[in-house]
């Protein structure tokens, strides 16, 4: 058996991160809009959250963030001058252009990738695509510098193979790890890659969302099974469905999650969900596939996507059995809090529920979940990476001091045309690659 681990990669949260209500289909992100944020606290939230799981023996490690304003952007789209120009121009003329190149969402690493472990795939290398995020323009311009970000992280031709984002368009709208889990029964075995989607993108007479937008089409996932060359034998392919999507279930992620031999969803996760379940308990090469599925009287969709009950990390334990890493507001929620209640006492994988709070991130629309993407890694593999992103006291201390150091504690859009914030920014990440031993990464550092 080869020995592999599963390693949870958190999105630091940037110098930028504000409430601007871009997201539309994401309930919480419209409803908290023009809202101040504090990226101060919503970073060192993150961080606490890393250095917990790592203190329960979880591995950690940590994604860098976007540079933000993003002055390039703007100047490819028609805006000159020196950069404090730009900023006054875009802010004066094309505000919402402005705040979209200001979002600090690369924080929900989740959609940074989809990430296959050398285990499934033909060639016996990790596999990373970078996703497009085509649906959402202030998401759709980060893949360039994730990219460039993941390439120094995992820089070993002989373990890593790097895949350059799907085309962007409609046809292939790609959200990355939102939309993908893995199961298996021990994390170096072969595994089972599940895939959903929203949309056909090719066949019109085919069921879809009628008010929200599906973000991931079928097109997309057959792409990365192709260049992330997994078996059809030990890949599902799945809808979700289109009348939770409508109610604000823009991922999958927001109504199901997965680890190990265990699918922990809603009863309205999926467009054909027995079906769904018989080809998963099939394909699965493992011995036991398990399905702990929520009735809608024990946590109706409204609440689940208040609470964010599904966007929780679901997580093997040192000591045995799973844990549920959920998000401080599904303690505030009545149906939600019971149903836990009852979860851990019942016979199934998951024998314990820690909390966390992340509010300012769950103010824009993202839980636990969205704040992190998970990297199997064999031994070897772990040794070809770069080591100065892997969680330990050190890092976190060193982290944790230059949020301090850097952060403002008050965000509103309108801060957003600052020259000074970009400076601060800059400088802050200037910093950040040094720690990170990333190297020149952002465009700033690269012209």
């Amino acid at each position: 058996m080869i020995q592999a681990s599963e390693y949870n990669f958190d999105g630091l949260v940037g110098p930028t991160h504000n409430y601007a209500g871009l997201s539309v289909g994401n309930v919480a992100s419209l409803k908290n809009a023009t809202g101040a944020s504090n990226p101060k606290e919503a970073a060192l939230q993150g961080l606490a959250k890393m250095k917990a799981l790592q203190d329960l023996g979880l591995p950690q490690a940590v994604l860098a963030p976007m540079e933000r304003p993003d002055i390039s952007t703007l100047r490819q789209l028609g805006f000159t001058g020196n950069d404090a120009k730009v900023l006054f121009d875009a802010a004066k003329k094309a505000p919402e252009l402005l705040v979209a190149c200001s979002s600090a969402s690369s924080m929900w690493t989740a959609n940074a990738c989809t990430v296959s472990p050398s285990a499934d795939t033909n060639d016996q290398r990790l596999h990373i695509t970078a996703a497009n995020l085509a649906n959402k323009f202030h998401r759709s311009i980060e893949f360039d510098t994730t990219s460039r970000i993941l390439q120094t992280m995992f820089n070993n031709d002989e373990h890593f193979a790097h895949h350059h984002a799907l085309p962007l368009g409609d046809h292939f709208g790609d959200e990355g790890a939102a939309n993908h889990t893995r199961f298996c029964d021990n994390y170096g075995d072969k595994g089972l890659e599940f895939f959903v989607f929203g949309k056909y993108a090719f066949r019109s007479s085919m069921p879809e969302p009628k008010k929200f937008p599906a973000r991931q089409t079928f097109e997309a996932c057959e792409a990365i099974v192709r260049l992330h060359q997994l078996s059809d034998e030990n890949t599902v392919i799945a809808q979700q469905n289109p009348e939770v999507i409508d109610q604000g279930v823009f991922h999958n992620d927001v109504i199901a999650v997965g680890n190990g031999n265990l699918l922990f969803c809603h009863e309205q996760a999926f467009l054909n969900q027995q079906e769904t379940f018989d080809t998963l308990k099939k394909k699965y090469p493992g011995d036991n596939f398990q399905i702990v599925e929520v009735t809608n009287d024990q946590v109706p969709i409204e609440d689940a996507i208040s609470s964010y009950l599904f966007n929780s990390q679901l997580v093997n334990r040192p000591e045995g059995g799973m844990m549920l890493i959920a998000p401080g507001e599904c303690q505030e929620n009545r149906h939600v809090s019971e149903y836990l209640y009852q979860l851990i006492a019942a016979d199934n994988p998951i024998k314990d529920v820690k909390t966390f709070e992340v509010q300012q991130s769950m103010r824009n629309g993202g839980g636990p979940a969205c704040l992190r993407q998970r990297i199997v890694l064999t031994e070897q593999e772990r040794a070809a990476s770069n080591p100065a992103v892997f969680m330990n006291n050190d890092l976190y201390l060193q982290l944790t001091q230059w949020v301090s150091k850097h952060y403002r504690d008050s965000m509103t859009a309108e801060d957003l045309a600052d020259h000074q914030l970009l400076l601060e920014s800059r400088t802050a990440l200037d910093e950040l690659t040094g720690i990170l031993n990333l190297g020149s990464v952002y465009p700033f550092q690269i012209a």
